[in-house]
């Protein structure tokens, strides 16, 4: 076996760069052509790059979820998503502590997500809620949504103060 065959793969957790914003919509929008998430447009992932984690092994973007701040004391996790061949692994696990880090950091006491998968973020410690609870989200952009009112979409809430 060469040197090159035994080299280990870099994997690293960071915030995103514009660079990788065509990446991260081709993951994205992967991912909801078999309806397992809500699209994002080219626009609006450029908008809010800065809100975006990626997870990258050596170049390839395995990985990325966005810190979206909503009111002085609630943020969302958007986009959650991991490649396919890399799922399983505690990718997502690592994007969504780096999203509660930095919401902690800004002072924030809770998250929420919108989730077709609500069994992985109760894993994470997110508890179900009714979408009634979250009038912020529903009244500035779910209204905004094709799927609107039925996207099917699971809400779930974690308090991140203590």
């Amino acid at each position: 076996m060469s040197s090159a065959d035994n080299k280990e793969k870099k994997l690293i957790l960071r915030k995103a760069t514009i660079e990788e914003v065509e990446k991260i919509y081709k993951l994205i929008n992967g991912f909801a052509s078999k309806d397992e998430m809500l699209p994002r447009s080219l626009s609006e992932l450029y908008e809010n790059i800065r809100d975006f984690y990626v997870f990258m092994e050596d170049t390839q973007l395995i990985g990325c979820a966005a810190l979206h701040i909503f009111w002085k004391d609630l943020a969302e996790i958007k986009s959650l998503a991991v490649r396919g061949s890399h799922q399983r692994r505690g990718i997502g696990r690592k994007l969504v502590l780096a999203c509660m880090q930095e919401a902690k950091e800004l002072r924030i006491a809770k998250m929420f997500v919108l989730t077709y998968s609500p069994e992985f973020f109760e894993k994470c410690g997110f508890c179900r809620i009714e979408k009634a609870e979250l009038p912020q989200k529903i009244w500035s952009e779910c209204v905004k949504c094709h799927k609107f009112p039925d996207c099917g979409e699971i809400p779930l809430i974690i308090d991140i103060s203590k």
